[in-house]
């Protein structure tokens, strides 16, 4: 379809991603966005994404922006590992730390199933994994290590002992140990150093290579955690930077691992996987995931694709730690990207950034809205929009004029104690 300023595609059903298939060729990593963490739209559409890759272009696994051990549970339950679980909505039921919504709801559920339903018929080295490339989780990493080593390697055994020691002052919480060390000249970087350092000298099983790679994975996590907490503490872009470092860290091992001929498919928000390099956080020093991809691999070989709605709602919470619940998202502001969309059709739509290189109102830095796990509708205008240069950030966009909040699982969360992340809650 033709319009006066670019053209685009009407997106309804599955088959019109054709396009956008198309588009994404022969590339080894498909990064796959979302404008909020909680819209059930983003979800579903990555999902049906997602099929088509593994199914038409022999993708090999989903690495998502979430927790290694608790995505390491489904990836068991989803390739069929002995005592993995039984039933979806209970090994969902790991993802019990804030925000719990953003893993466990219905439209996760959904594709665990599809992926599980795919792999039942398929030999070991062909089923198709789910991993998590975040780095919160330090004290269920070093739990890991800990029982895993104790039943195969003394030393190594020893060596994460003695980290879980140096955090055990912190009573398992992440803040109190970032402003310790804020203020007190000593941390326990050199005990998880030595505890990776341990682990990685082991022989890898032939008859179990995936345990041995998230033991290791878990090591990793905790010395690249620690890292994160202590720059945290001392504000800036520091804790942002290591964070997407240790995703793509992450994403390279997980490459590694499944061969030369491994492919990826990462599910991340807009703020992760849109190449920071054009938009106003490489101004502060900033980069991300999907830069850093597209540095290692080439432009050719990775496809960035963002996402994005007018207006809606949407599950978040109003303060970091606090309950989720459904807000309005309202209409996008004038001038916005979301906007600009908006007011060339309400169709849903998928835009390729190659059909916007010659607009010359695009070449430009525009707002383009994103919403974290904290949000206030009322005050967005001040704050939820990144100056973004569209053609340059993505491959390819996926609007929707209207959309729903994310169905989740309502369980219960643990506490979130880390602080608010900067500058949003991506």
């Amino acid at each position: 379809m033709e319009n006066k300023r670019f053209k685009y595609s009407p997106i309804t059903k599955e088959k019109d991603l054709d396009e956008l298939i198309e588009e994404i060729g022969g590339a080894r990593v498909v990064m796959l966005g979302e404008a909020s963490h909680g819209t059930s739209e983003y979800y579903t559409w990555r999902t049906a994404i997602s099929k088509r890759l593994i199914e038409d272009k022999g993708f090999t696994f989903i690495a998502v922006e979430g927790d290694w051990p608790e995505c390491y549970t489904v990836n068991r339950f989803v390739k069929g590992y002995q005592n993995s679980g039984r039933k979806i909505a209970d090994v969902l039921g790991v993802y019990r730390r804030w925000p719990t919504w953003m893993w466990a709801n219905w439209e996760v559920a959904a594709l665990v199933e599809w992926i599980r339903d795919f792999n039942h018929i398929r030999n070991a080295q062909h089923k198709i994994g789910f991993y998590g490339l975040d780095v919160y989780s330090l004290w269920e990493s070093l739990d890991q290590v800990l029982k895993y080593m104790e039943q195969h390697d003394g030393k190594a055994a020893e060596a994460a002992r003695v980290a879980v020691q140096c955090f055990e002052p912190f009573h398992r919480d992440p803040q109190t140990y970032a402003q310790a060390t804020a203020f007190v000249p000593t941390d326990c970087e050199n005990e998880v150093i030595q505890m990776l350092e341990q682990v990685a000298k082991r022989v890898v099983y032939p008859d179990d290579p995936e345990h041995e790679f998230n033991t290791t994975q878990n090591a990793l996590v905790a010395v690249n955690a620690e890292k994160y907490y202590r720059a945290m503490i001392r504000g800036g872009v520091g804790s942002w930077n290591v964070r997407d470092s240790h995703m793509m860290e992450t994403l390279d091992r997980l490459l590694e691992f499944h061969g030369p001929n491994a492919k990826a498919i990462v599910w991340e928000h807009n703020t992760h996987i849109g190449d920071a390099q054009y938009t106003d956080m490489a101004d502060d020093g900033m980069f991300n995931i999907g830069q850093l991809a597209r540095e290692r691999y080439g432009r050719d070989r990775v496809k960035l694709v963002g996402f994005g709605t007018y207006q809606g709602n949407v599950i978040a919470s109003r303060s970091w730690g606090a309950p989720m619940q459904k807000m309005d998202v309202p209409p996008a502001k004038e001038g916005s990207w979301e906007h600009m969309l908006h007011e060339m059709s309400t169709d849903d739509k998928i835009i390729l950034s190659k059909d916007l290189k010659e607009v010359p109102e695009l070449q430009r830095r525009i707002p383009h809205r994103a919403i974290g796990v904290v949000y206030d509708p009322k005050v967005e205008h001040l704050g939820n929009y990144v100056p973004t240069l569209i053609p340059d950030r993505y491959d390819a966009f996926l609007y929707f004029d209207e959309t729903e909040g994310v169905h989740p699982l309502h369980m219960k969360t643990r506490g979130a104690k880390e602080p608010e992340l900067y500058p949003w809650n991506y």
